[in-house]
């Protein structure tokens, strides 16, 4: 049993996210972290309003899995349509999001719905919208405003009903200043902002995201389940993680291949900078207190000024 994983708070799992080969880190979210906590409360504030969503955060800290969640807490009937703007074919895109007719194009043998039809009635999530080129932006704002799309190769546009989230790793208000970015599309995504926390600033996720990745690898693998010992939690606790959940799903899949006992020691994490023995929960309260932003700490010393503290 997980220790770390209070009553109620649950991991969420995505079955339907077992239909693609994704990594199992995108199969599953938690919100344990007090800043967790609050970002779930944003997401189910949020989801059933039906308002565009511009998710924010760093690669590899699980934009998709929230986008998910939305979809899931929206109540919409439709699918869930994931797409990697940076993917999308130079010379296709278009067609791509849009659809085309039969004959639209050389090789166009039948017609296509696209990515919008695809996701009619559903959610559409668009990874990494900066990338998406700029003359396609004012398409995609053009279609989410008139619920209506052009398909290539066709006259008359298409109705459908979109709700769109969309993610990026970096500052779309920079790429807007420096004219890389649709200003209106922007200001239109601003409306339902969720900022997603680096993976070392909500510590208290690490651990259940530790043991959930080490609980699927020893499954799949047909491994025995070792137990993570209490320094290499320490280890775990204090990396700062600078690849997110992702480096965490390979730093505990690398554990468990090379741990020959019942115990994930520090030396089986492969971390820089594991703790020395001699490190102590205070070493773990120091460096969550380094951690707080400016209103948790002025919290904390109100808290701490009260009489009898």
């Amino acid at each position: 049993m997980n220790r770390h994983l209070p009553p109620g708070q649950p991991l969420l799992t995505f079955p339907d996210a077992d239909k693609s080969p994704l990594s199992i880190r995108a199969k599953a979210l938690v919100f344990v972290d007090p800043r967790s906590r609050r970002l779930r409360d944003e997401v189910e504030r949020l989801a059933p309003t039906g308002l565009p969503v511009l998710i924010r955060g760093e690669s590899g800290t699980g934009k998709e899995l929230l986008a998910r969640q939305i979809h899931r807490e929206s109540g919409r009937g439709g699918l869930f349509v994931a797409v990697n703007c940076g993917a999308l074919s130079p010379t296709w895109a278009e067609a791509e999001l849009f659809g085309h007719a039969v004959g639209a194009y050389a090789g166009a043998a039948c017609s296509r719905a696209g990515w919008f039809g695809s996701a009619n009635g559903g959610t559409l999530y668009l990874d990494e919208i900066g990338d998406l080129p700029l003359g396609l932006q004012g398409r995609l704002l053009a279609a989410l405003e008139t619920r209506e799309v052009l398909r290539v190769g066709t006259q008359q546009p298409t109705p459908v009903d979109v709700r769109l989230v969309a993610a990026s790793s970096v500052d779309l208000a920079q790429a807007v200043a420096a004219g890389k970015f649709s200003e209106r599309l922007y200001r239109y995504l601003d409306e339902g902002r969720l900022e997603l926390p680096a993976l070392r600033e909500r510590p208290g996720d690490i651990l259940p995201l530790a043991e959930y990745f080490l609980g699927v690898y020893a499954q799949r693998l047909g491994l025995a389940l070792p137990q993570l010992g209490a320094q290499a939690q320490l280890a775990l606790e204090l990396h700062p993680w600078p690849g997110n959940t992702r480096e965490l799903e390979s730093v505990i899949h690398f554990a468990l291949l090379v741990c020959s006992g019942d115990e994930i020691l520090p030396a089986h994490l492969n971390l820089p900078g594991t703790p020395a023995p001699s490190h102590t929960p205070l070493t773990i309260i120091e460096a969550q207190l380094a951690r707080l932003d400016a209103r948790e700490r002025a919290h904390l010393r109100a808290l701490l000024a009260q009489p009898g503290i």
